[in-house]
């Protein structure tokens, strides 16, 4: 009988509401957890595992890399490289934030990434390329899910989306670098759709852009409401309340909102990032822009052939991401890593 890979889970992602990263680490740990080869617990610093997975780059998390009796494995889900457009910081917390970064990830054993084009930043560390694993993001369909017409109209109702109008959902922190000035200005495009944000400022007056997003969320166009943080429990209404996922964000890594979209059968209109092609396939248009993204909402709303294409390609998209398929790269991943450190638990 195979006795179980035990995995310790450490993240501090739950101390700000609202981010990607926590609706990671949560969707990974409840899927790890459904395995029978591993024995997982979380955030039980003190306890033995031989495997530490480290969600977050907390200084926690540093310090206890210096401990070899466990193989350390770091999430990559933020780069200091991909901090422009999110949040304000000086040139020297920036260089000494940027050689931290650099130095957690070379520090763990071995690193996963959601996006295959993460590898290049990484090798450019001076990590070498035998240490960095590529497992997708994943989402609950138990969780995330379509919902009857019958349901969408209660939820258009509940969230006050108008239903005589189509809704137009992005779903993010208030960030310039998730485009909220591209969501503006389509909206002022057109005025006969609702737009709909749903997010906070997660960082406040550090938000780089701070003012000028301020006055968006205080002063939008009429047909656009920023509604605030949405709870994690209940944000599929939200998804299944809307007609279209927009999403023109300059920088991500895999972005857990469109897995929950395309979860609810939801089109995406989402920009042309070259990290995009590798996890979302052909199952989207890329845009390069405003003009791009205007076209692409109003062929959505407007087309009922191109609207139901968009939603068979949301739907594909899910299915390219089965809770089967992404839980077996994990327990191959952990059991992989545990025979490279001669330290095999399948007997």
């Amino acid at each position: 009988m195979s006795e179980k890979i035990s995995i310790k889970m450490l993240s501090i992602s739950d101390i700000v509401k609202g981010q990607g990263v926590s609706s990671a680490f949560h969707e990974q740990v409840n899927l790890v957890s459904k395995s029978d080869k591993l024995d997982i617990c979380v955030n039980k610093h003190f306890k033995n595992a031989d495997i530490t997975h480290h969600h977050t780059v907390g200084v926690g998390s540093y310090i206890r890399m210096f401990n070899k009796k466990t193989i350390h494995v770091a999430y990559v889900h933020m780069l200091a490289e991909k901090l422009e457009g999110s949040i304000k910081l000086n040139s020297l917390f920036y260089k000494i934030f940027k050689w931290y970064t650099h130095s957690f990830y070379r520090k763990a054993d071995y690193l996963v990434i959601v996006n295959p084009d993460t590898k290049k930043m990484l090798l450019s560390y001076g990590i070498s390329e035998d240490k960095i694993y590529y497992i997708p993001n994943y989402v609950s369909s138990d969780q995330f899910y379509e919902v009857d017409d019958n349901l969408k109209l209660r939820y258009k109702q509940k969230y006050k989306f108008k239903t005589d109008r189509m809704t137009i959902l992005s779903v993010g922190q208030v960030l310039l670098g998730k485009g909220v000035e591209d969501f503006i200005a389509s909206a002022k495009n057109n005025p006969h759709l609702d737009y709909v944000w749903a997010g906070g400022f997660t960082f406040g007056p550090l938000t780089d852009g701070y003012e000028t997003l301020k006055d968006y969320v205080e002063n939008p166009p009429k047909n656009v409401r920023f509604i605030g943080l949405i709870d994690r429990r209940v944000i599929n209404e939200v998804y299944n309340a809307a007609d279209i996922l927009f999403m023109p964000s300059f920088n991500e890594m895999f972005p857990m909102t469109i897995l929950e979209a395309v979860n609810t059968h939801t089109p995406i209109v989402i920009r042309n990032l070259e990290l995009y092609e590798d996890i979302l396939f052909d199952y989207y248009r890329p845009c390069a822009g405003i003009v791009d993204f205007d076209d692409e909402i109003l062929k959505i709303t407007q087309d009922e052939a191109y609207r139901k294409q968009s939603i068979c390609n949301s739907v594909k998209l899910k299915d390219s991401y089965d809770q089967k398929y992404v839980l077996k790269l994990w327990e191959d991943f952990y059991s992989d890593i545990l025979k490279k450190k001669g330290r095999n638990n399948v007997k």
